[in-house]
C-alpha cells in the first residue's frame, strides 16, 4: 500500500472519530433552539396578557430601574447591542468578509423580527412600557411609546447571539449571550 492511501484512511478515521457535527446536527438543534424560544415567547405572552404588572415583576424593575446614575454611560453602551443598525452593521461586516449564509440570515432577521413582533406578538399582547405601567419608573432617553413587549432590543440581541454563536468558540459565544443579557438589563434600567 502506497503513503498516500495510508494518509487518505488515517485522515478519514480522524475525521470519523473527531469531527465537526454535521450540518444535519447543525440543523436539528437549530429546530430545537428555536422551539425553545417559541415556547418561552409563548409563556411569557400568557403571564403578561392581562396587562397587569405582579409584585415580583416591580420589584425587579425597581431593582434595576433605581440603579445609580453612574450606571447611565455604560448600560446606554449596552443597549447598543440590541439595536436594528448594530445588527445591520453586524450584516454588512459578516458579507465583506464574505460569509455569505450568516450574512444573509442576519439581513433577513431585521424584517422577520420587525414583521413578527408587531404583526403577531404586539397584536396578541398589548404590554404597555414601564412608564405607563409603574408609577415611579425612572425614564432615561428611550423610546415611550405605548407598548414594550417583547423588547424589540432584546430579541434583536438574542436573534443576533443565536445567528453568530455557530461561527465562534465557546469564549465568543459566552461574550454574545452575556452581551444580550447585559442589553435586556440595560433595557430595564434605561
Amino acid at each position: 500500500m502506497s503513503r498516500s492511501g495510508d494518509r487518505a484512511r488515517g485522515g478519514e478515521l480522524i475525521r470519523r472519530h473527531f469531527a465537526a457535527p454535521t450540518d444535519f446536527d447543525r440543523r436539528r438543534s437549530d429546530v430545537w433552539a428555536v422551539l425553545g424560544g417559541l415556547v418561552v415567547l409563548a409563556v411569557c405572552m400568557l403571564v403578561v396578557r392581562n396587562g397587569d404588572v405582579g409584585r415580583l415583576e416591580k420589584s425587579v424593575f425597581r431593582f434595576v430601574n433605581g440603579l445609580p446614575d453612574a450606571f447611565r454611560a455604560p448600560m446606554w453602551v449596552f443597549q447598543i447591542f440590541g439595536s436594528l443598525a448594530f445588527v445591520a452593521l453586524v450584516a454588512l461586516g459578516v458579507l465583506m468578509l464574505r460569509r455569505w449564509r450568516l450574512g444573509f440570515a442576519l439581513v433577513a432577521a431585521i424584517p422577520l423580527k420587525l414583521a413578527c413582533e408587531w404583526w403577531v406578538v404586539k397584536a396578541l399582547v398589548e404590554r404597555e412600557r414601564p412608564a405607563f405601567t409603574v408609577a415611579d419608573a425612572i425614564i432615561r432617553d428611550v423610546n415611550t411609546s405605548p407598548l414594550g413587549f417583547p423588547s424589540g432590543h432584546a430579541v434583536f440581541a438574542f436573534a443576533l447571539a443565536g445567528l453568530l454563536a455557530p461561527y465562534l468558540r465557546r469564549r465568543g459565544v459566552m461574550v454574545v449571550y452575556g452581551l444580550s443579557v447585559a442589553n435586556s438589563v440595560a433595557r430595564v434600567y434605561l
